[in-house]
């Protein structure tokens, strides 16, 4: 099975080209083999790149996680699906239509020297009531809601961008303890029925936020588009920043501008290689 290892701010998926319409049999089996860093390509997940439902879009992307699970969508993967349709010449290089969990998606793309080096999404407006994030705590969002686990008290600010995001804002340092030890309870809450991608994120300025995420069913990646614009929204809608902001993420930098239309994101994207998967034999 032909693949190509692309990234964006070091968040790494596997793209399969499926636009002929032939998929993998077992792709959640498949999405865990694959990921694994010692015994196969490596990555947080696998991403099909699949035939449009509508023809005037130009492909679908299908998302797993590491674990299997399937996901609606991945920011930063959606940029590295763009610069692989547009570098082989499978889609215009202006305006791409890329279809999602969360319904099509507009991408922009940037070109040097031939090849797209960076691209813009718009990740549509956030979803912003509790039923549909989904998350049982209070408010349409949940602005700094209490919520406890393990007798450790939290403030969560939820949003979903396609997928569910609780952001977390602190006032220190974002350390491991946070992110590997609590993330993964934060995770895994009753207060959210289809889990959740947890946001931990320190204010620099009204312009300028950190972040280090826990992504539902991959555990800590250097980046997550989505949670990059939740911390976003999540900010805003509770006074603390502007409604554009640089995220600094492990993985690098993020650009994110909440517009009446819809979180803008732009960063990079990166092929690392490709190759054949030979495993499944």
């Amino acid at each position: 099975m032909k693949f190509v290892k692309m990234e964006g701010l070091g968040n790494d998926y596997i793209y399969v080209d499926c636009l002929s319409g032939d998929l993998p049999a077992n792709p959640r089996e498949l999405a865990k083999r694959i990921s694994d860093r010692h015994f196969g390509v490596g990555g947080d997940g696998l991403v099909l790149i699949c035939a449009p439902e509508q023809p005037e879009h130009h492909a679908r992307m299908r998302m797993f996680n590491a674990d299997g699970s399937e996901s609606e969508m991945c920011g930063n993967a959606m940029r590295c699906v763009a610069k692989y349709l547009v570098d082989r010449k499978l889609a215009p290089d202006h305006s791409l239509v890329i279809e999602t969990g969360r319904g099509p998606l507009v991408v922009g793309v940037m070109k040097e020297k031939g090849v797209v080096r960076r691209a813009r999404v718009n990740m549509k407006p956030p979803i912003l009531m509790s039923k549909s994030i989904p998350t049982t705590l209070p408010g349409d969002p949940p602005i700094n809601a209490p919520i406890e686990v393990d007798e450790r008290r939290f403030e969560v600010t939820c949003v979903s961008m396609g997928n569910p995001h609780a952001v977390v804002f602190v006032d220190g340092p974002i350390t491991d303890e946070l992110v590997l030890g609590w993330g993964p309870k934060l995770e895994v809450h009753a207060a959210f029925p289809r889990k959740m991608n947890i946001e931990f994120a320190r204010v620099i300025s009204k312009s300028e936020v950190e972040m280090r995420v826990w992504e539902r069913g991959s555990g800590e990646t250097l980046a997550c588009g989505t949670g990059a614009c939740a911390v976003c929204v999540a900010g805003s809608l509770s006074g603390r920043t502007d409604r554009k902001v640089t995220i600094h993420l492990r993985g690098g930098d993020l650009e994110i501008d909440w517009r009446d239309d819809g979180v803008y994101k732009t960063g990079p994207a990166v092929e690392v290689f490709a190759g054949n998967y030979l495993a499944g034999e």
